[in-house]
């Protein structure tokens, strides 16, 4: 019983603690921190690439968001195909991760009925991004369709083999997003990342790898540091995004992105970190601002 009164006691402590420390602001001293470091416009450390997904700034023109990263000091634009890359080399500005090729998020290279339609769209897309300077290009599994694994494993060897001698043969990696199959995509195949670690190794080619989207990998596995430490040979790219809903990356969010960065870099990882979060704020330039210097370790 004197035991049982002593736990009692000591969580007590704890949480009374706990309760102190929410009231000094750990939190909104976090925040204050990285607010006083765009105030002062501190410039980038240059340990990570940062670049933006173009979709999430639709009400943006791409002339109005490449303005917009080069003067916060971002350093690639996503998921953007040839019609837009003029506009990023007048910013001078990276495509971070090509698109086009691919059909959409549910017919991948998991399926052979969809092959030779990727066969065709990548043959003519892997030229195009080398012949701009690019480097990475955008694919995804599709849907599972009631596969196993194994027959998922199978099928993705099968139609990206070509595809990704060819990609050798042009500098180009091909890069296979992780998606997460609980919330957003349902039914995705490529939805852990050892499942694309597996597929990575079957392919055996530094000309495939992955891109590791933290927003979708923390729904569908977490323990996202571990993870990446485990497996970053096989990650080409990242992406953030606030869990839940995908939202603005701050103090409101059950990731602590500054510990995720710090691991990012520690991997050596010289490759893109890109935002892709939905910004729920007025000034949406600002949210992503706050988001790339929270970002930045």
């Amino acid at each position: 019983m004197a035991s049982n009164q002593n736990r009692r006691s000591a969580i007590k402590s704890m949480i009374a603690g706990t309760a102190a420390i929410g009231a000094s602001g750990v939190l909104s001293s976090f925040t204050t921190e990285t607010e006083k470091h765009m105030q002062a416009d501190v410039k980038l450390k240059g340990n990570i690439n940062h670049a933006v997904c173009r979709w999430c700034y639709g009400d943006f023109t791409v002339d109005q968001l490449c303005a917009a990263a080069k003067d916060i000091g971002i350093k690639g634009i996503d998921l953007v195909g040839p019609s837009d890359w003029p506009t990023l080399k007048k910013y001078g500005l990276f495509s971070s991760m090509c698109n086009g090729a691919e059909i959409n998020l549910t017919d991948g290279f998991g399926d052979k009925q969809f092959h030779a339609k990727l066969h065709e769209n990548y043959t003519k897309m892997i030229p195009l991004v080398a012949e701009a300077g690019y480097k990475n290009l955008i694919c995804f599994s599709g849907s599972r369709r009631g596969k196993t694994d194994e027959e998922g494993w199978n099928n993705c060897v099968e139609g990206l083999k070509p595809m990704v001698a060819l990609a050798e043969k042009h500098n180009v990696i091909l890069v296979m997003e992780l998606l997460n199959s609980k919330i957003d995509h349902k039914d995705y195949q490529c939805d852990r990342v050892e499942w694309g670690a597996e597929l990575c190794r079957r392919l055996g080619s530094e000309n495939f790898k992955l891109l590791y989207d933290i927003y979708h990998m923390q729904i569908d596995e977490g323990d996202v540091i571990r993870n990446i430490r485990a497996n970053h040979q096989y990650i080409a790219h990242y992406h953030t995004g606030g869990v839940p809903g995908r939202n603005e990356i701050d103090e409101t969010q059950e990731l602590y992105y500054p510990a995720i960065m710090r691991a990012i870099v520690e991997v050596g990882h010289k490759g893109f970190v890109a935002q892709e979060f939905i910004p729920k704020q007025k000034d949406k330039i600002a949210s992503l601002k706050k988001a790339v210097h929270i970002c930045d370790v």
